[in-house]
């Protein structure tokens, strides 16, 4: 992908993942469990010196993450790191974690993300309804950044979500934004048996992406173009997926504005007569420490 990147960490208890930002900015998002996230403005070779012959280092900043027991616990807390910066994410109990990334020019401050300022919002109505965790989403009210876009979708078993199939593959002033997207997912298993869902792309005068997958935990589709949805939630089996979404700064600002597929988009004028499917929003788990 040329504009979005993701990685997905799986440490042991006290174990520590550094890496370099590079040309991206990045979310450090707990799916299980909590971190510690140390952010330090220049590459260690810089720091160790003084960048500017003998200037003193800068402070790093150091997120504590108290994390969440897992993606269907509600929203969790993040930390945002900027481009160029070196990034250790050390989990004194172990746990899985998210890195959303996105390619981008502006160099924003490092922040924490407090859970409690997650914004979630219900889409949909009956079998198509869905709860968004809107985390980095863009918008006035939405959190800062260059031009990483980024939520997290959650689908009661047996519903339809990303529905109607939409796109965002061209840049049309105010009515769509050129946008990539991958989508990583989690499935809900019932007892012992491991869950599982399906993804739908298809082609767009923009591009030829053409994806019928069978998804469970931890596989992710690659969206550079097309139409995407539906999203499939097995009975008895809900789903997560995150959405990591960038595009081109020379493609308009960072707003999220999709296209429903003409074939498809009269399903939202059925949704006014229909309820919220009531197994949501999924409930909150307490405000435990994870870290």
């Amino acid at each position: 992908m040329e504009w979005t990147r993701l990685r997905v960490l799986a440490l042991e208890p006290g174990e520590t993942y550094a890496f370099a930002c590079g040309d991206a900015e990045w979310i450090v998002l707990p799916l299980s469990g909590g971190c510690e996230v140390r952010c330090d403005p220049a590459p260690p070779a810089f720091e160790a010196r003084g960048f500017g012959g003998g200037a003193p280092a800068a402070e790093p900043h150091v997120f504590e993450l108290r994390g969440r027991s897992g993606v269907f616990g509600g929203p969790t807390d993040f930390a945002y790191v900027p481009r160029d910066a070196h990034v250790e994410v050390t989990a004194r109990r172990g746990g899985r974690f998210a890195l959303a990334g996105a390619r981008c020019t502006t160099r924003l401050p490092p922040r924490y993300g407090p859970a409690e300022a997650v914004t979630v919002e219900l889409r949909g109505a009956g079998q198509c309804s869905r709860q968004v965790n809107n985390f980095a989403a863009a918008g006035p009210d939405g959190f800062d950044c260059d031009r990483l876009i980024a939520v997290e979708v959650l689908t009661p078993g047996g519903n339809w979500s990303s529905y109607p199939p939409h796109k965002h593959d061209e840049h049309l002033p105010g009515e769509e934004s050129r946008l990539e997207e991958i989508y990583w997912f989690e499935i809900a298993p019932h007892g012992d048996v491991p869950g599982l869902g399906y993804q739908r792309v298809t082609p767009s005068p923009a591009g030829r992406t053409d994806i019928l997958a069978e998804v469970r935990t931890g596989d992710a589709v690659l969206i550079p173009d097309g139409w995407h949805g539906p999203s499939i939630a097995a009975p008895g089996h809900d789903m997560y997926y995150l959405n990591v979404m960038a595009g081109p700064a020379g493609g308009g600002p960072r707003e999220w504005l999709i296209r429903d597929h003409p074939d498809h988009g009269w399903i939202r004028g059925t949704w006014a007569g229909q309820g919220v499917d009531p197994r949501l929003p999924f409930p909150r788990a307490g405000a435990e420490d994870h870290r």
